[in-house]
């Protein structure tokens, strides 16, 4: 595979998500390969609103060395986009700066990926040779969502079903909503390392120890049904509810989960973590809520709990409900209870199916759906050579000339491209 650039919805953080996941496969399967991992955009607008200026001290790029062909880019915004005029300005100077990077990292004629919605206005400028929408969560059935905000993701959404080659969703209802607005469409569920959760298939409660319910992911209202979790607590206080991830729940939410005694709310999971921590559960649990959003997910959480080899309780969502004889599954406070009690009573046995099923389910075999996709598409090649240090020079010295300034080497090229990035490092 040769040079893409992979605008996400997340920062490639210790948190992965399926966007790491693929890039990852991606970058150990073609070492020749070069990849910008366009992350969230340091927000300046923000920053002053707020007096916080820890996002805008982050490292515009940064590059890591278990994935030499990996660059990640985190933008500079200015302006906040609910000025039309504002925005218009934020998406050429996004493009300016995309342009610049894509330039300097080596990049020619690449593959644009994009998982943010909000970069629909990039499609078909950046010298890409085919733009791939990857759709995991369908943000226009958000209910936490402004009139105006959904309106424009609305819009956003149908522009790049419109408009980019490929669509890549990864759930049932996802393919059923977006099949009519765009040219090409392949559904790619999550996947798991499998591997990466044999430490935690051994680990099982001692006998007349409190059973531990765990929940590793994100923590929101719009997933999270607060209602399961205050039945669980109230049911079995001799028990411990741990939920670990990034922690997107409103002050009322969070106080809410404070005032049971019995509920921990941990910071997100490293994931080189998440298995140590998986260990330490009884029953893994989903009380996400029954809704239109949930049901065009296909939870990572899925395949993380069938690899953990551990009892699974969850509410029948889009996912879980098809792994109904690997997870126990109840709708409603009384059902989700019973699930979560029929996991604990149930026999090890159990397990080994559960981590058959993850291993059938790897990301590489989602990977190589998805190159197989792009074969056929012709997309596929041998990687460029990378440019000779001339031409990294010359890509520097261009770049220095738009930001003023003057770059007598390669060498300082780096340094040269975070200045024109904004970066206040």
């Amino acid at each position: 595979m040769r040079d893409v650039i992979f605008i996400s919805l997340e920062n490639w953080d210790g948190v992965w998500r399926r966007n790491q996941f693929l890039c990852a496969e991606w970058l150990r399967r073609y070492p020749g390969m070069r990849l910008l991992f366009v992350g969230r955009s340091r927000d300046f607008s923000h920053a002053v609103r707020t007096w916080s200026w820890d996002g805008l001290r982050q490292t515009a790029v940064r590059t890591l060395p278990e994935f030499p062909g990996l660059t990640l880019f985190n933008p500079l915004k200015l302006f906040p986009n609910s000025i039309s005029a504002c925005r218009s300005f934020n998406e050429n100077h996004l493009e300016f700066q995309l342009r610049s990077a894509a330039r300097l990292a080596g990049l020619r004629s690449p593959l644009l990926w994009i998982n943010d919605h909000h970069a629909a206005p990039l499609a078909g400028r950046l010298n890409e040779r085919a733009v791939v929408y990857d759709i995991t969560d369908d943000w226009t059935l958000m209910p936490a969502i402004g009139v105006a905000e959904r309106s424009r993701i609305c819009a956003s959404d149908r522009t790049l079903c419109a408009r980019a080659d490929l669509v890549v969703v990864c759930s049932s209802a996802l393919e059923k909503s977006r099949r009519t607005q765009c040219r090409s469409i392949v559904r790619v569920p999550n996947g798991v390392d499998a591997a990466h959760y044999v430490s935690c298939r051994s680990a099982r409660r001692p006998p007349g120890d409190s059973p531990v319910f765990g929940y590793v992911g994100s923590l929101h209202g719009d997933r999270l049904d607060l209602d399961l979790i205050e039945a669980l607590a109230t049911g079995w206080r001799n028990g411990r509810i741990v939920l670990c991830g990034p922690n997107f729940l409103t002050p009322s939410e969070r106080d809410r989960l404070h005032g049971l005694p019995n509920v921990e709310v941990c910071p997100p999971v490293d994931y080189q973590d998440v298995p140590s921590v998986m260990a330490g559960f009884d029953v893994c649990i989903l009380p996400h809520r029954c809704s239109p959003f949930t049901e065009s997910l296909n939870p990572i959480k899925l395949w993380e709990y069938l690899a953990s080899g551990k009892p699974v309780a969850a509410t029948p969502v889009a996912g879980f409900r098809e792994f109904g004889h690997l997870c126990h599954l109840g709708a409603g406070s009384s059902g989700f209870l019973a699930a979560v009690a029929a996991a604990l009573r149930e026999e090890p046995s159990r397990s080994l199916a559960r981590v058959r099923e993850a291993e059938s389910n790897s990301w590489r075999m989602r990977s190589d759906q998805i190159v197989e996709v792009f074969r056929q598409q012709g997309w596929l090649g041998r990687p460029l050579p990378k440019p000779r240090r001339g031409a990294r020079a010359n890509a520097a010295g261009q770049a220095a000339e738009v930001a003023g300034g003057q770059v007598p080497d390669a060498r300082e090229g780096g340094r040269k491209w975070e200045e024109l990035c904004g970066t206040t490092k």
